[in-house]
């Protein structure tokens, strides 16, 4: 049931939501949204996963026509590969609630453990909870999406447009005939595999 029962826990502090994309790709960057809402109002936003592509594109349109901040936060496929994956999706947190207009004293997440100067409330499942941190996997997921889409005009080979850098049987068959390239995670076991 989507409210704001877990930011009703923070005693009044503004927060913000945070969620990931990108986390188990093995290629491209992971994405960090952040998304500040007026509290109170009830908001169409539901966990990007549940969504067609379609209807996140006309959501993130909304979200950013309504909220009273947001922010996407990137780390590299490089960063990912360099200080692991839980790192890089706290260095891509950190980006986004960095760029936010209106700072957050608070932060409600999608299970993530963030350090941050104020309270943080980790919670399994947020985004199917909460209709910041709902709206932050929106903002992450399509953000990300359009950086793949990008990446699949420079690497046509591997299909990033269709699966987004996930492990897909396309996406797994495409390595093993052409090897990674630049944006694959080299660290990951699955992207060596040939």
């Amino acid at each position: 049931m989507y409210g704001w029962h877990l930011e009703e826990q923070l005693n009044g502090w503004r927060t913000a939501g945070i969620d990931e994309a990108g986390r188990g790709a093995l290629a491209g960057p992971i994405a960090a949204g952040a998304v500040i809402l007026e509290k109170g109002r009830a908001y169409p936003y539901r966990d990007s996963k549940k969504l067609t592509p379609k209807e996140r594109r006309r959501l993130f349109r909304h979200i950013k026509a309504n909220a009273i901040a947001w922010a996407v936060g990137f780390a590299s496929h490089q960063e990912v590969d360099k200080i692991g994956v839980l790192r890089a999706t706290h260095l891509a947190a950190s980006r986004a609630i960095g760029a936010l207009a209106v700072p957050p004293e608070a932060l409600v997440t999608d299970n993530l453990r963030l350090k941050f100067g104020g309270p943080v409330l980790a919670v399994t499942r947020a985004d199917s909870q909460s209709y910041q941190v709902a709206a932050a996997s929106i903002a992450a997921k399509v953000s990300r999406d359009e950086l793949m889409c990008e990446a699949a005009h420079k690497y046509e080979r591997y299909g990033f447009e269709l699966h987004k850098g996930y492990g897909t049987p396309e996406h797994l068959l495409s390595l093993q005939q052409f090897g990674p390239c630049e944006i694959h995670r080299h660290s990951f076991h699955r992207v060596g595999w040939r």
